[in-house]
């Protein structure tokens, strides 16, 4: 059953889900089109478990829904608003305050904890 989440809940679903580098990936291939789990294991270089793990995590937030096809199952962006929104936050510039040290010293996202750095994301 599809229920409404509280706004907080939201936050914290969506920020789960691409906190993980191999989860952000996989948004950004399903933000282009519908994928379908050896597919997407194909073009990411992972293992179709490692995948279909990561896709199961994205339903578990809501964030994508399984549709079956005959004997297998394509995965989509649960809903166009959320397909916007996350196309409209990966195409956002961010500023790093090179003023301020990295806060997480475990850090490994490119490019997030150099000093100076602005980032631009385009597609």
């Amino acid at each position: 059953m599809l229920t409404t989440a509280p706004r907080r809940d939201v936050m914290n679903r969506l920020g789960r889900a691409m906190a993980d580098p191999t989860r952000s990936r996989i948004l950004l291939s399903l933000l282009e089109q519908p994928g379908y789990p050896a597919a997407l294991a194909a073009e990411l270089d992972l293992t179709r478990t490692n995948v279909s793990n990561h896709l199961a995590c994205l339903r578990g937030c809501g964030i994508v829904v399984a549709v079956p096809e005959g004997r297998r199952t394509r995965y989509e962006i649960v809903d166009a608003h959320l397909t916007k929104a996350l196309s409209a936050l990966v195409d956002t510039v961010l500023a790093v305050d090179d003023d301020r040290a990295c806060v997480d010293e475990y850090c490994d996202v490119p490019l997030c904890c150099q000093r100076g750095a602005a980032i631009e994301v385009t597609r």
